[in-house]
């Protein structure tokens, strides 16, 4: 079956689905879109409040929990913390160090963590470094917004 969308051509072959772009514009422009280096589906979500310096990031709401997009300049650090809930996360760009109840570890592109509920952690930011984190907690950030 083929079908067509707006700027792409689609073809659903049994259980897989593809999509081709029909030209290379299109890509192009999608590219220059981005306010960062998430693509335009994640820095459209709306963005959080962040309390620390050379940090953004961008929430996707759950029910019970909050999956956040962040982007760190290598000048960000985030202090020593903890809450009442585990968190998640993988690096996905660059690498930070992370100090969980003082063990610290580099976490590079692909590799993933879990701070367990109560635990103190620390993080500092090596390079340019996207991560993205789930919180066990609803409220962690709050938009710019809604303040």
């Amino acid at each position: 079956m083929i079908g067509r969308t707006r700027d792409c051509t689609s073809i659903n072959t049994s259980s897989h689905f593809y999509m081709f772009l029909e030209d290379r514009n299109t890509l192009d422009k999608a590219r220059s879109r981005q306010a960062s280096g998430f693509p335009v589906v994640i820095t459209d979500l709306p963005e959080a409040d962040m309390p620390f310096q050379g940090v953004k990031a961008w929430i996707l709401q759950g029910e019970k929990h909050q999956l956040i997009f962040f982007e760190m300049q290598s000048t960000a650090r985030v202090p020593e913390h903890s809450h009442n809930y585990p968190q998640w996360g993988m690096v996905i760009e660059g690498k930070m160090k992370l100090t969980i109840n003082d063990q610290t570890k580099i976490i590079n592109k692909g590799e993933d963590y879990l701070i367990p509920a109560h635990a103190k952690h620390q993080a500092v930011f090596l390079t340019k470094t996207r991560v993205i984190d789930l919180f066990s907690e609803k409220t962690r950030y709050k938009t710019k917004t809604a303040k």
